[in-house]
């Protein structure tokens, strides 16, 4: 008798054991590391820049910390904070791609632990690691954790923000803090362009819930930290965004990420399932299946608890508002800084269907959904970790270009790539002089096909290389194949090819064009 409740009481503490080593908190913390691990190997890749990278790197190298609140070179656009970092980084660590991408590696990785803060505040803690597993793992959050570019560090921006409004919405407010607050949203808003959106947002939905709760002495102090927060908008507005608002380039490849009039509901519509498939990365039909999470997950919170439904759409209200006044494209990477809260709803609709129900068949169709949504990231995400991220992998063209170059030979940068060249110039011993910027395309803003007029210009540019012995032509973002094929014949017309060497999204040609 005595034997077997010593055996009963060792295997109930076996299965404690267990418990704990399965709990949530366990889980999470593997899933943080998994999503750390992953970004990091990325980044020690180091992959080449690609051309949105590189227009922006060479804006960077080239000002000085002045001249970078200037409105930039090639239609770029990048909040000012984020630019300064950038600047300080390449002055400390030197002109390459780790101190350009190591802020917004940095970001991402910081962004893993706050959204973990969120989801605990948000979800029920067996959830949670649901969410994480989304955050981590979701495509476009690990590309752009090492790309030169601000949507890593938006996010960042975009879920401190809202723990900071939290942080208001629970603490009594002194003035040591409502000044601190006040600094803290103004920095926010220097670093990141949506931010007011998560500001706004979810700042006036806890305004709404004081006025509800009739809490009149913290409403007033916490419209003294919004006024703060407005004052630095307005001057980031002007020394910032307005030089981008003017910018008809720039507004006219944004044409679609805008409603037509104010009471174009379709293209709500639009906008808002085209974010499932980017930037959430959702494909097929997956994004229908994430979207019927997400709704899953807006109609649990509606009925349990409304305050916090109401923070994880506000952002999202405000930024379309701003798409509906053609003050803000609601498009792509653009929005990327709305995913944290779209993952939280996703999870919430899962995890509704998994535990807050009692019903057989919505538990299998809770565990349904979470296999189908997190399998191919998940499964995406691990293969990363044997296999890098590669775009437009110039760097080993170069490299090529040079160790097999001779006396005499020429050197021609096709028009796409040129910026990429450009920053990679002088690093392989390149000085202006050393090569041929080719001709600028003509339909700027097309992206589709090649014109007749396009392609007439193209070759009246490499009619000038004919008589060379021995001529280089590398390509890098070229994304479009009737303009990649006409090259090709083209050149076979007029000369011989006598070599070819290709890495993803660059290649070079070696020509006799005698």
């Amino acid at each position: 008798m005595q034997q077997n409740i010593l055996k009963n009481l060792n295997e109930r503490d076996k299965l404690k054991k267990t418990v704990k080593l399965f709990s949530p908190e366990k889980i999470s913390l593997l899933i943080i590391c998994f999503g750390i691990l992953v970004r990091v190997i990325q980044y020690l890749y180091n992959r080449s820049l690609w051309a949105d990278e590189a227009v922006l790197a060479l804006n960077i190298v080239n000002r000085s910390y002045l001249e970078l609140l200037q409105p930039l070179d090639y239609e770029q656009g990048a909040p000012i904070a984020f630019l300064w970092v950038e600047k300080l980084a390449i002055q400390i660590f030197g002109n390459n791609e780790y101190a350009l991408r190591l802020f917004p590696l940095v970001s991402s990785i910081i962004s893993i632990f706050i959204f973990y803060q969120l989801a605990k505040r948000f979800l029920q803690i067996k959830a949670v690691p649901i969410a994480l597993a989304f955050f981590v793992s979701l495509p476009y959050l690990i590309y752009y954790s090492t790309e030169l570019k601000q949507y890593s560090s938006d996010v960042l921006v975009s879920l401190f923000s809202c723990l900071l409004l939290l942080q208001i919405s629970t603490q009594r407010l002194n003035t040591i803090r409502v000044i601190l607050y006040s600094l803290l949203g103004s920095l926010a808003i220097w670093f990141s362009h949506p931010a007011v959106f998560t500001l706004a947002g979810i700042g006036a939905s806890i305004l709404v819930n004081y006025i509800i709760t009739n809490r009149k002495s913290k409403l007033f102090k916490f419209l003294l930290i919004y006024f703060g927060w407005f004052i630095n908008f307005a001057i980031f507005y002007f020394v910032s965004v307005q030089s981008l608002n003017n910018n008809q380039d720039l507004m006219t490849s944004w044409k679609n990420a805008f409603p037509s009039s104010p009471f174009d509901i379709i293209w709500l519509f639009d906008a808002f399932g085209k974010f499932f498939y980017k930037p959430l990365g959702f494909k097929g039909i997956m994004d229908g299946v994430a979207i019927f999470a997400f709704v899953a997950g807006g109609v649990s919170f509606f009925y349990r608890q409304k305050a916090k439904l109401l923070i994880l759409l506000s952002p999202l209200i405000a930024t379309f508002f701003a798409a509906y006044l053609h003050k803000y494209p609601f498009r792509g990477r653009l929005v990327f800084f709305l995913t944290p809260f779209f993952i939280l709803l996703i999870a919430q609709g899962i995890d509704y269907f998994i535990r807050q129900s009692r019903s057989i068949p919505r538990i299998v169709i809770g565990l349904f959904l979470l296999i189908l949504l997190l399998f191919e990231p998940i499964t995406s995400a691990t293969n990363l970790l044997f296999k890098a991220n590669q775009r437009e992998e110039i760097k080993p063209v170069i490299n090529y270009v040079k160790s097999n170059h001779q006396p005499q030979d020429i050197l021609y940068i096709f028009q796409r790539g040129i910026y990429q060249f450009l920053y990679y110039a002088e690093k392989y011993g390149y000085q202006k002089g050393d090569y041929i910027i080719g001709v600028d395309d003509l339909d700027k803003y097309d992206g589709k096909k090649l014109s007749v007029a396009e392609e007439e210009r193209y070759k009246q540019d490499l009619n000038k290389l004919r008589g060379n012995k021995r001529v280089w032509l590398i390509f890098s973002h070229s994304f479009l194949a009737s303009e990649n094929e006409m090259m090709k014949n083209y050149l076979d017309r007029i000369g011989k090819q006598i070599d070819y060497f290709e890495k993803p999204g660059a290649f070079v040609y070696l020509y006799d064009l005698r």
